[in-house]
């Protein structure tokens, strides 16, 4: 590598080296790496609130989002000391306890870290570390994830969220945010100690009810051969196992969309428009939705 390939920079009082800013992330809008980076360090203040504690799974495109990608949960070998790292116990199905160290977004450096590797999905579970000895942690938020399939759009997933809005208990107030992909999440925070039996029964309860109520739109489980013109409602995400890609996190989609938290005005106005692009944000889009109008998300992680 020539050292034109390289910048040495100081970030939050960390050295970090830079490389390869000008290659191209996404092919069809020439979006560099260099351009990832700068996203993630103009979104930080508002994005870090969501990913500090929890324990990261990257998803990197070393060559762009046209080529192979792969998901890291171990932290690299070659990260930098400063990342802090916590082991958390392995799912893996050989059921050998082994751990997994996974690195934790904290602060900007780490996060800048992270987009020179070419992350650009940042994938998290729905609780923290905290001073916990025994992890993973019970569940202080909980998340339904809505995928439309064939035929359906984050249209339809609208009408579904409002449904799912009215039908949770009084004093549950979700948040909602698009996937920055082809559907919408929304988010319950959570007061408390739940177990995750809890809120895992309760989020099944309330799908096995709406695809009741609504067979014609509504699906609750994950066979894919009954979801065409439908939404699935997926209650499985609330697992201690499970991920969700984080707030303001980068989609690796044709373009640099983002999963954007958005207003129940907003989801209402998509429904009645039936425009999906109503509900479709790219990274200076979101960047001046945050400079108008701040974190929409703050309330979940306050």
């Amino acid at each position: 590598m020539s050292r034109s390939e390289r910048v040495e920079t100081q970030v939050g009082g960390r050295r970090l080296s830079l490389s390869h800013l000008d290659k191209v992330l996404f092919p069809a809008t020439g979006f560099t790496k260099g351009q990832l980076i700068d996203y993630y360090v103009r979104i930080a203040p508002v994005m870090l609130p969501h990913v500090i504690d929890r324990p990261v799974t990257f998803r990197r495109y070393p060559d762009g989002v046209e080529a192979k990608s792969f998901f890291e949960k171990h932290v690299p070998s070659h990260a930098p000391g400063w990342v802090r790292t916590v082991e958390v116990p392995s799912t893996s199905s050989r059921g050998d306890g082994s751990d997994v160290e996974h690195p934790l977004i904290c602060d900007l450096p780490s996060l800048v870290w992270a987009a020179n590797l070419a992350v650009i999905e940042f994938h998290v579970p729905l609780w923290r570390v905290g001073r916990r000895r025994k992890l993973p942690a019970p569940p202080d938020q909980m998340v339904f994830d809505l995928d439309p399939g064939p035929g359906a759009s984050i249209v339809e997933c609208c009408r579904v969220a409002q449904w799912i809005a009215d039908a949770l208990d009084e004093g549950s107030e979700p948040l909602a945010k698009t996937s920055g992909s082809k559907g919408l999440q929304l988010y319950v925070p959570l007061v408390g100690h739940p177990t995750w039996e809890r809120i895992r029964n309760r989020a099944h309860d309330l799908a096995v009810q709406l695809e009741r109520d609504h067979p014609e739109l509504v699906v609750s489980t994950m066979t894919k051969a009954v979801r065409k013109d439908k939404v699935f409602i997926d209650w499985s995400q609330n697992s201690a196992s499970k991920t969700t890609v984080a707030a303001y996190s980068v989609r690796a989609r044709l373009e640099p969309t983002v999963s954007t938290p958005v207003d129940w005005d907003e989801v209402a106005a998509c429904e009645a428009s039936g425009d999906p692009d109503d509900l479709r944000f790219t990274t200076g889009e979101v960047l001046t939705r945050v400079e108008e109008r701040g974190d929409l998300f703050g309330p979940l992680d306050p």
